[in-house]
């Protein structure tokens, strides 16, 4: 479990394909206090740490995660966001982030809007109905406000203003029209929706 504050950019240093694809990944964060077996969420994917080094870490991402979220464009010295999973006692600085995907969305344009940039967002039919203003989405690991949402015929589009300390310290400083992103929806709207087909089930039954 994360909370969608991201605490360090990683690079992709080398990459390995084999059975399942191995990304040795280069990172800031002390080693010596992540185990083996440790969950890091990379670029809002949960990874299981197979191996280490003095600055680096290693990952193996399945077929099916490649298929389903952007590690299947990820090369030798792609950056991504990072987060050790949360702690007992932590703070929520976010919101609880899964390191689920969801499914992949699309930047489809970035403004200016005084010291921050507005991004606008594109999200498939199957999650647009979790997308809601003032809501909460994790974008590539990144806890992030809705701020206006617009339906359309293939799903909805949702903008984002990110603040420039936002920009500095995760990849959306880098991100352009037309990159895709992984989004996980809130779990809380998850279940809220459950709840409301549960009821509408019951009382057309």
């Amino acid at each position: 479990m994360f909370t969608g504050i991201v605490s360090d950019v990683g690079t992709v240093a080398q990459t390995e394909r084999r059975g399942d694809v191995r990304f040795t990944i280069e990172t800031a964060y002390d080693l010596e206090s992540i185990a083996i077996g440790a969950s890091i969420s990379c670029s809002g994917v949960c990874l299981t740490v197979v191996e280490k080094g003095a600055n680096d870490f290693a990952v193996d991402v399945s077929a099916e995660t490649l298929s389903r979220s952007t590690l299947g464009n990820w090369k030798d010295g792609s950056r991504i966001n990072l987060e050790r999973s949360l702690a007992m006692g932590d703070e929520l600085g976010g919101h609880l982030v899964s390191g689920h995907v969801d499914a992949l969305g699309k930047v489809v344009s970035l403004e200016a809007e005084g010291d921050s940039v507005r991004f606008t967002f594109h999200a498939p039919a199957e999650i647009a109905p979790f997308v809601a203003e003032k809501g909460s989405i994790a974008i590539d690991g990144c806890s992030l406000t809705v701020n206006a949402v617009e339906d359309d015929a293939d799903g909805c589009s949702f903008g984002i203003n990110i603040i420039p300390h936002t920009q500095e310290v995760t990849t959306f400083g880098t991100l352009q029209a037309g990159d895709a992103v992984n989004l996980e929806i809130d779990m809380l709207a998850r279940y809220m929706q459950r709840m409301l087909e549960s009821r509408h089930g019951r009382a057309t039954g």
